[in-house]
């Protein structure tokens, strides 16, 4: 979770920010259809996702209902209170936050959790960690 300052987005904002767009794209809805259903362009859709713009309760209660989410989803991930001097050491809300603002990493997410079989996924896993742990000089 970022850190808070003065002149930047809210930790919180940014935080339900990526929610919707994690929904929006676990959908593979358009930001312009979501706009649409609600009323607002793509561009005001960019900025509640990047936490640049607030989402007000009427509006997260309607963004609620077009991604097919309680309204708690958005806030799912919050742990406690966020901190003015940002994350605890060694804490992966960052790691975690960084990935699902990817669609990459949303795509990753998405196909990793279709595979049922849990020896075919500890494999996937140590695939990943070997591609991770290898030099690019290497490759």
């Amino acid at each position: 979770m970022p850190k808070v300052t003065p002149h930047g987005p809210n930790p919180i904002d940014i935080h339900v920010g990526s929610r919707v767009r994690l929904r929006r794209q676990l959908l593979k809805m358009s930001q312009e259809k979501l706009g649409d259903e609600l009323g607002v362009t793509f561009q005001q859709i960019q900025k509640y996702e990047r936490g640049v713009n607030r989402v007000g309760a009427s509006r997260l209660y309607r963004l609620s209902r077009a991604l097919e989410v309680p309204v708690q989803f958005f806030f799912e991930g919050l742990v406690g209170e966020i901190a003015v001097s940002g994350v605890a050491e060694g804490d992966q809300a960052p790691i975690v936050y960084d990935f699902i603002q990817s669609s990459d990493g949303v795509s990753l997410a998405e196909s990793f959790s279709r595979i049922k079989d849990g020896k075919v996924r500890r494999r996937v896993l140590e695939l990943v960690r070997t591609l991770a742990s290898q030099d690019p000089a290497d490759a």
